[in-house]
């Protein structure tokens, strides 16, 4: 089978079956994410496929110009660098796709890799050195990043299905419980009766999300103060929880987490330069898409 010659960007082609890879992997991400079902935002997918590909087209013919040699020495330190951070190099390989080890090839990949970084250390140089003041701006617009995460403080009463005659009767004596409990009666005092044995805990102190079972904090975390939860399922067995405290989220102090900051802030310079250089270069590009456009197509 011909591949088709569905992109041409001055003057290298791209056909439509790395097109087709490239719509794949993107549109696998979003289904993995739950942000999408079947074939809704296809056409969308393969415009972010050309895009992408549109991009590093550009960002490597670029490279090749500004650096068309790189010594062999740079090229092994950054191969070095790939097999370390991947654990060896049989794993890295793996991770690449190449069942077959082609030293040559993984070399002038690599090498393109080498290029890229030389040209960006270019588009990025001389980074900024930002003042206290720049700092706390840039803490100030993205303080959603630095609030502590929410905590919750709850007691529950469980009971789980060793020595049982059924689930269903574990189940009505759950129920039984939360009617006592919504009449008044004190939860630490029923929570006692109820306890299957010493080492269960009936106070779960504070907790953030993550700690527990998601079943567990998927109640826990829903409920208001004071509030007694329904009966539920885990694989533990029925609980009935009742929420003692909450602490929302608060700022972290600037003092605490102002290298994460400066962090941010070069990241969001050279994000501004990267982006502007992109455009600049798709500017001056000769891009053709003889890819016609498509319906929706729920082949997988």
């Amino acid at each position: 089978m011909i591949a088709v010659m569905a992109l041409n960007i001055n003057g290298e082609n791209i056909d439509d079956e790395i097109i087709e890879a490239e719509f794949r992997q993107i549109k696998g991400h979003f289904e993995r994410t739950l942000q999408v079902a079947c074939c809704e935002r296809d056409p969308e997918f393969r415009g972010m496929a050309k895009d992408n590909l549109v991009s590093r087209a550009l960002l490597g013919q670029e490279s090749r110009r500004r650096f068309p040699e790189v010594t062999a020495d740079d090229v092994t330190a950054r191969l070095t660098k790939l097999i370390d951070e991947a654990g060896g190099e049989e794993q890295f390989y793996m991770n690449i796709g190449m069942v077959v080890k082609d030293e040559a090839l993984v070399r002038d990949n690599v090498a393109g890799g080498v290029r890229l970084d030389k040209t960006l250390n270019e588009i990025y140089a001389p980074e900024p050195v930002p003042s206290d003041a720049d700092l706390r701006a840039c803490y100030q617009a993205n303080l959603k990043h630095y609030m502590t995460e929410e905590q919750i403080k709850a007691s529950h009463i469980t009971k789980n299905l060793q020595g049982a005659k059924s689930r269903q009767d574990v189940y009505q004596t759950m129920r039984d419980i939360r009617i006592e409990l919504l009449a008044g009666a004190d939860f630490d005092k029923l929570a006692e009766q109820h306890r299957a044995d010493e080492q269960q805990q009936i106070d779960l102190g504070w907790f953030k999300r993550g700690e527990f079972m998601e079943e567990f904090e998927t109640i826990a975390f829903s409920m208001n103060e004071g509030e007694i939860s329904p009966v539920f399922n885990t694989q533990l067995g029925f609980h009935i929880c009742r929420l003692t405290g909450r602490k929302p989220p608060v700022a972290r102090p600037f003092d605490e987490v102002k290298e994460d900051v400066q962090t941010r802030f070069i990241e969001e310079y050279r994000d501004q330069k990267f982006n502007a250089f992109l455009e600049e270069l798709k500017a001056a590009a000769k891009i053709e898409d003889t890819d016609p456009e498509e319906g929706a197509n729920c082949g997988h």
